[in-house]
């Protein structure tokens, strides 16, 4: 019943299709233009010993083998949004779709340094998009087989793909500017599903999403990337996950989530900057997405349906 009531009250928003802008506001580029614009040096294994703070989370975020992607700290707010997600460096984490790998640079290295396993669900190798297979070979390259990064597990994960990984198997699940891209592709039921399996009673799942004002009529299809908060909060409690805690850590009240290119006009895309007569000045000001940041949880114990209870 309440899954029929939430697709029944899905079904009456009215549909506002991004007219012309289904091909900007794809996976790939997303997935490529967060990491391939920057040079990002060799990773290789620093000194621990004489590094001040080894293995810590701030450890990590000052490592030299970020690069330029540091700069984005101060719209993604890394040490701040793991603290609220609650992870913990010794156990399972799972990134969903890490793309060129901006959070795996501090995951991955923290994790390491304390005995935990970074796993990436990335794209399948064999996608039929060649940006996806680009990007998922340009991934392998950097973070497998490193020292620094340590024993990185890359899994495919997709539509055609049977499982996430084995039943309660991850103490964490993480998603970082994923769901519009789901949604887009007709699985996002699926992929809360999958999370729910993966994740040991007690697991968290820690997404953040470009946010949607609720004032405004959500796309099912998210064609400017935007999506609306409630809409994450009913799909994951449809899956059998605990709404913990929201966060307004990624916010941006400056950002109107109405530009002509989507979610892609602002940094890092900048989708439509340089084009003739284009004035990138009021896009650049307003800088990354406004974000919502959710932790779930999924229970300890799996609620018993209504008339299945004993006696």
């Amino acid at each position: 019943m309440q899954r029929a009531l939430w697709l029944a009250g899905l079904a009456s928003l009215v549909l506002t299709a991004c007219s012309g802008n289904e091909d900007v506001a794809g996976t790939d580029i997303e997935a490529t233009a967060e990491n391939t614009s920057e040079q990002v040096p060799e990773a290789a294994a620093p000194d621990t010993e004489a590094t001040a703070g080894a293995g810590t989370i701030e450890w990590a975020l000052a490592g030299e083998w970020r690069g330029e992607n540091s700069a984005r700290d101060t719209f993604r707010h890394p040490v701040e949004t793991l603290a609220f997600f609650g992870i913990d460096p010794s156990g399972t984490v799972i990134e969903i779709w890490p793309g060129g790998g901006w959070y795996t640079e501090i995951l991955a290295p923290w994790l390491n340094a304390n005995g935990g396993q970074y796993v990436a669900a990335h794209f399948p190798a064999s996608s039929e998009s060649g940006n996806r297979r680009r990007s998922r070979a340009s991934f392998e390259e950097r973070f497998t087989g490193s020292d620094l990064f340590g024993d990185v597990v890359v899994r495919d994960w997709g539509p055609g793909v049977q499982a996430l990984g084995g039943p309660a198997s991850a103490d964490a699940v993480l998603t970082f500017r994923n769901i519009h891209n789901w949604m887009r592709g007709g699985f996002t039921e699926r992929a809360f599903e999958d999370f729910y399996t993966v994740l040991r009673p007690g697991g968290v799942l820690g997404v953040v999403e470009h946010r949607l004002p609720d004032t405004r009529e959500q796309d099912p299809l998210a064609g400017s990337g935007y999506v609306q908060e409630a809409y994450v909060i009913a799909i994951a409690r449809e899956a059998g996950f605990e709404l913990v805690d929201r966060s307004e850590i990624n916010a941006n009240p400056a950002d109107t989530a109405d530009h002509p290119n989507g979610v892609w006009t602002l940094p890092p895309a900048r989708s439509g900057w340089g084009s003739a007569g284009f004035d990138s000045t009021p896009y650049a000001a307003i800088g990354e997405s406004d974000r919502m940041t959710l932790l779930f949880r999924k229970p300890e114990t799996v609620p018993v349906e209504a008339g299945n209870e004993d006696g």
